[in-house]
């Protein structure tokens, strides 16, 4: 990847499509009657996943681009949880008979914000309203600075499978720069621990392109998060939007890598987790030959929702919390990101649903292609649009949008198979953007909804 294409093709934003259509395409047109409509429809035992938002946190991460808040007392997670609860009982009772629940996963924010009695209390109101399958995944992010061992009990008790712990950097000064200071051995420790208590899935998440990082700060890093064995590690690049995150403005611009530097960390990263054993995964996630999601992606079954690539296959996912986003068979749903509209509603027994989107027959054939464009790098077109009706010739149109990446070695067409190769794995969205309509009208307006393309 030559100097010239990296800086073309850095200035693309695209969205990272852990759905389609993705996120800020949701309206408000989709709303509380629409959400219990389309739960009113489901069957009791159709599978099904969980996710439960934690929108708190001790201290904010200056590069955090997600839905949440600092709080100094523990009285607003309180009155949160309580209102948690509630929407649990809301929706499981908007729902004829119980689902199957394969996959819940906790998000924040911090989820070990809240107290192990009352993490408890939280999975013991899941499990009175839905059943959960034999084996069923069920995940927690973790924050390593403020676990306890109070908190690794709880969550064993719980039924917690598998743990994903934020890293990002392990590097002393690199950690200074983003407010995150975390030790190698406070990680390390963290993962004993869990393992210990029988938690014994471990993922690590890593982070590049962050203010004053190099190719040698990402290589010791990687080799250092293998140190600790986990089965999964997923590697982001760092999005600079202090126009949408305020507390980035905190992070020195002028430190952040450029795209050249970017690429290579990236590059340095990959290598060494390959090197160490890890399967590359998708864009930019990396998985144990043996874990399930190795395993899926292989037999060509990896899928991408929200939390991420996953090997979940229902097509149900609940989302509770503020800024929880849900996914049902008619389309998504999103709650209101703010935590104090999401609990008043609540508290007035509606569902916090504020918008969403109702998918059309051409949504779910461009969602397919993309999905397996994501997972696989590769998609034939053909059994694609055969499995949905629609005709051979309906994508030559975006099969014609992609000659320009053809030409620059990003994707190969052979036939009606594209094929993203290799040394452009980290750039598969482009790829996956030449299908999505939805860009085209908001590529002014809506361009800086999205991360750099490297």
């Amino acid at each position: 990847m030559n100097a010239e294409l990296l800086a073309r093709y850095d200035g693309a934003r695209v969205p990272r499509y852990t759905s389609y259509p993705t996120a800020p395409h949701f309206t408000p047109s989709v709303g509380p009657d629409r959400l219990l409509d389309w739960l009113g429809r489901l069957n009791g035992g159709t599978p099904a996943s969980i996710y439960l938002h934690i929108p708190f946190c001790e201290s904010m991460c200056w590069y955090c681009g997600c839905h949440t808040k600092v709080v100094a007392r523990y009285q607003p997670i309180t009155e949160y949880l309580e209102q948690l609860r509630r929407e649990i009982d809301l929706i499981a009772d908007a729902i004829p008979g119980r689902l199957r629940v394969g996959h819940l996963h906790w998000g924040g924010g911090t989820p070990n914000m809240v107290a192990p009695d009352d993490f408890s209390a939280v999975m013991a109101a899941i499990r009175a309203r839905f059943d959960f399958t034999p084996g069923a995944e069920v995940a927690t992010e973790i924050d390593p600075r403020t676990l306890t061992p109070a908190h690794v009990a709880a969550m064993a008790a719980s039924g917690i499978t598998r743990a994903s712990l934020g890293v990002q950097d392990f590097d002393a000064g690199i950690q200074q720069s983003i407010n995150r200071v975390q030790p190698f051995e406070q990680t390390r420790e963290a993962v004993e621990r869990l393992r210990a208590a029988g938690i014994g899935a471990i993922n690590l998440d890593l982070m590049y392109g962050l203010p004053g990082q190099t190719e040698a700060h990402c290589r010791h890093s990687a080799e250092l998060a293998l140190s600790l064995r986990p089965d999964r590690l997923a590697v982001f690049g760092y999005a600079h939007v202090p126009w949408m995150k305020s507390h980035q403005k905190m992070i020195d611009e002028a430190a952040l890598p450029d795209a050249i530097a970017r690429w290579r960390q990236f590059a340095v990263i990959s290598q060494t987790l390959v090197a160490g054993g890890q399967q590359a995964i998708g864009l930019d996630h990396f998985a144990r030959a043996e874990d399930a999601m190795a395993v899926a992606q292989r037999a060509g079954r990896l899928r991408r929702n929200f939390q991420g690539y996953t090997t979940d296959e229902s097509e149900v996912l609940l989302g509770f919390g503020a800024s929880a986003i849900g996914a049902l068979p008619e389309g998504y749903v999103q709650n209101s990101p703010d935590y104090h509209k999401y609990e008043s509603a609540i508290a007035a027994g509606r569902p916090a649903t504020t918008r969403g989107l109702a998918l059309t027959a051409e949504d779910r054939l461009r969602r397919d292609l993309i999905e397996r464009l994501m997972c696989d790098l590769t998609v034939d077109l053909e059994p694609i649009t055969a499995r949905h009706g629609a005709a051979a010739d309906h994508f030559d149109t975006a099969l014609a949008g992609l000659a320009g990446l053809a030409a620059d070695g990003l994707v190969t067409i052979a036939g009606r198979r594209i094929t993203v190769p290799e040394s452009a794995r980290p750039l598969v969205r482009l790829a996956a953007a030449a299908f999505d309509p939805y860009l085209v009208p908001s590529q002014e307006s809506g361009a800086a909804k999205h991360s750099r393309a490297i």
